[in-house]
């Protein structure tokens, strides 16, 4: 092999490279000489620096042609010097934050609106009528049957108006220690009750308070009586309610019988009545139609302020005219007082029934009189009245 094949001699000073000797084959490789060749016969090439090494990883584009593609693919694989920054490496996009990137939708799914599609306009709900929460005409009819009833028995002949009293209490305890017994467990005894009630009302109206007040005291000895007979458990909780019984319904029905007594009591019974009577429908007319502020929305939602106004109001009225033009010897200044006293304790007494049947977890004690409920749904203003007016009456115009 001669020398043309590898080019011409390597220059003096030319260090650091091994090639073939110039001597023939067979010679071995000295040191000192290079190969012939343009890229290395060129006056202007500087000396090479070493590659750096490049990492395996995918095949990334060249950029910049034909000029210098190893220096460009080690610029790719990352910076040659430390003083390079991410700006001298164009072909690396900034990366797009997660909040910036949209979401993606699946296939067939329906974009959503990011703007609420305001609503469509609602017609105005139709204004409701309020209710009595009863059946007027069935109570308006039962409560004028009852009035003639009542009104007959006062003026032809009182002893059957105090029949009347009697057996309105008797089926007053039939329904209230039938509701005891239903709800709670409690078994007053029916029968001494029903016994020692009608001769209560029957002693009051033949021997006075006195007579009321002892046949009250054998009520509630005969109740302690009668229910020895049964199991010893649950025995005071049974009398007590029998004895209460005895006291809430006949012995404050017996001051009905009381009224009665005096030479102008059919009047005083029938002012009684009336006052009770015009007290809750002004209560019920004007609650109904103007009631906002509610009077014991514990005890009973149905009853407001403006109701108790409304009862105030119509009772003393009533009561001026009553005691004017019923009474003996009334006047009217002693009608409203009387009046008022009226809606007091007829407001007490209805909140107090409706505290029992609070607890009991009733609506109506019994459901006798259609449109009313039962005999003490009716009987739950009059009983604590009774003794109300015979005081004031007795204060006022005597008991003679």
């Amino acid at each position: 092999m001669n020398d043309s094949s590898w080019g011409a001699p390597s220059r003096a000073g030319q260090a650091g490279y091994w090639g073939p000797s110039d001597q023939g084959p067979g010679q071995g490789y000295v040191h000192g000489t290079a190969p012939a060749g343009p890229a290395y016969d060129a006056p202007e090439a500087q000396q090479t620096r070493p590659m750096p090494i490049v990492p395996d990883g995918p095949a990334v584009p060249r950029y910049g042609g034909d000029q210098d593609d190893d220096r460009g693919a080690a610029r790719l694989s990352g910076p040659l010097f430390r003083d390079e920054t991410q700006a001298a490496r164009p072909y690396e996009a900034p990366q797009a934050q997660p909040y910036d990137m949209p979401q993606a939708q699946p296939y067939g799914a329906v974009p959503q609106n990011p703007e609420p599609m305001p609503d469509a306009p609602q017609p105005a709900p139709a204004p409701q009528k309020k209710s009595a929460g009863r059946d007027l005409g069935a109570a308006i009819g039962v409560g004028v049957g009852l009035g003639a009833v009542i009104v007959a028995s006062l003026f032809v002949y009182k002893a059957v108006f105090v029949g009347v009293i009697a057996v309105a209490v008797v089926v007053g305890l039939w329904e209230l220690t039938s509701r005891l017994q239903e709800r709670k467990q409690i078994k007053a005894p029916l029968v001494p009750l029903a016994l020692g009630g009608a001769a209560m009302v029957v002693a009051g109206y033949v021997r006075g308070p006195e007579g009321a007040w002892v046949a009250m005291a054998l009520t509630a000895l005969a109740v302690l009586v009668w229910r020895m007979t049964e199991p010893p458990e649950g025995y005071l909780k049974d009398v007590t309610a029998g004895v209460f019984a005895a006291f809430y319904v006949p012995f404050l029905a017996t001051f009905v019988a009381l009224l009665l007594t005096a030479d102008d009591g059919p009047w005083r019974v029938l002012t009684f009545l009336l006052l009770t009577v015009v007290s809750d429908t002004g209560a019920y007319a004007i609650g109904w139609r103007f009631g906002k502020h509610k009077l014991a929305p514990r005890i009973s939602p149905g009853k407001t302020r403006e109701g108790l106004f409304g009862a105030v109001s119509f009772a003393m009225v009533a009561g001026a005219l009553c005691m004017e033009f019923l009474v003996d010897d009334g006047r009217w200044w002693q009608g409203l007082l009387l009046g008022l006293a009226v809606a007091a304790s007829a407001t007490l007494g209805d909140l107090g029934e409706s505290m029992i049947k609070r607890d009991l977890g009733i609506k109506d004690m019994g459901t006798l009189l259609p449109g009313h409920g039962g005999i003490m749904d009716r009987l739950d203003s009059l009983l604590p009245t009774a003794p109300v007016v015979w005081l004031l009456m007795v204060l006022f115009v005597g008991s003679g």
